[in-house]
């Protein structure tokens, strides 16, 4: 049996589908009707072409993992069964709670759609294995990653992904603890404890450019260095960090777009992001050669700097009104697939490189 990266990245996708289905978890309440009844209500009369396209795509990933851990771990005669399956009950389960929620709509039609969505994707994954595509991605991923490179594969696919949800820095992701203090000071407001928070308050500057750039040049050194972790071969580094630059710039340039407008993709690409996306190229090329555990313990201490110094700055207001836009507009169906992977993400590559570490056979 194959080890898949498919497999871990299906569980994150369903758990994304869930934030992305309940959002945003407030005023539950009971109607006093069986939470299966939309089953048997009359079609929706209100539908956009923005309904439909989001409920089949938004699941085809989901159906095309499934099946892509079925075919790599060899149980293909599920390999397009189970995941229509997967993704029927899930999406039931998704609209029997939202029967519960105040700001979502329950519809059958979304139930068709979603499990359509992962039946197509299934069947997609299907069609890539009998023209040969997984085993010679199979192929490559023997040729450029160690054996057990599953955990960093998965977070180097998230990132750009991560990146898609605005930020207040270009690439600066896991920027929580202005949120993490404000929501403890609700908790504990009235309390005795509130006076123990600490750093509570402590006055957020906004950054200068020479931190800005810095910020840049971490945020993309930072996965380069993960994948300078579990790729072999340092020529393929080489080749792997423009990947990685080209990657970022473009999930960067399309929130740009998705938040202010087409015309404003390339307004977050001033001077400092300039600066920052030139070194960063520059340190990644000279640093492609080096063991990967100088690689590791290098990724860690730029973890902590880049950290360090994103969370030490405020929101600006004209952000705060971009992600107000995201959570209450039409983005909310990308919130929970973006926002908190954008969160979690760095935190995430520092428990794995920590365990890369902790290994004495690695």
């Amino acid at each position: 049996m194959h080890k898949t990266a498919a497999s871990p990245l299906a569980l994150i996708y369903v758990g994304l589908i869930v934030y992305a289905s309940l959002y945003p978890f407030a005023d539950w309440r009971d109607q006093g009707i069986a939470p299966w009844t939309f089953l048997f209500a009359k079609p929706a009369h209100y539908w956009t072409g923005f309904d439909v396209a989001i409920n089949v795509v938004g699941y085809v990933p989901l159906g095309g993992l499934l099946a892509l851990s079925a075919l790599r771990t060899r149980r293909i005669r599920h390999a397009v069964l189970i995941p229509a399956l997967v993704g029927l009950l899930l999406s039931l389960a998704m609209e029997s709670l939202q029967s519960y929620l105040p700001a979502r709509v329950s519809s059958r039609e979304d139930l068709l759609l979603n499990a359509s969505g992962a039946y197509t994707g299934a069947i997609c994954a299907l069609m890539l294995e009998r023209m040969g595509a997984i085993q010679r991605w199979s192929r490559i991923r023997a040729r450029w990653f160690v054996p057990d490179a599953r955990g960093g594969i998965v977070l180097l696919a998230m990132w750009p992904l991560a990146l898609l949800f605005p930020a207040a820095v270009p690439f600066g992701l896991g920027q929580v603890l202005e949120r993490l203090r404000e929501t403890a000071t609700d908790a504990l407001l009235g309390t005795p404890f509130l006076e123990w928070l600490p750093m509570r308050n402590l006055e957020m500057r906004a950054l200068a450019p020479g931190s800005e750039m810095v910020c840049v040049l971490l945020g993309l050194l930072i996965p380069c260095l993960l994948g300078f972790c579990v790729i072999r071969v340092p020529l393929r580094r080489l080749a792997f960090v423009p990947m990685v630059m080209a990657a970022g710039v473009a999930a960067t340039a399309l929130s740009a777009a998705l938040s202010w407008g087409p015309a404003h993709a390339w307004a977050w690409l001033g001077l400092p992001s300039q600066l920052g996306i030139a070194s960063a190229l520059g340190l990644a090329l000279c640093l492609a050669f080096v063991p990967w555990r100088a690689s590791a313990a290098l990724l860690l201490l730029m973890l902590g700097v880049y950290l360090s110094l994103l969370n030490q700055a405020p929101e600006s207001p004209y952000f705060a009104q971009t992600l107000q836009a995201w959570e209450q507009g039409r983005f909310i169906r990308f919130n929970g697939l973006a926002q908190w992977i954008g969160w979690i993400w760095p935190y995430a590559a520092l428990v794995y490189v920590m365990s890369l570490i902790w290994q004495p056979d690695a």
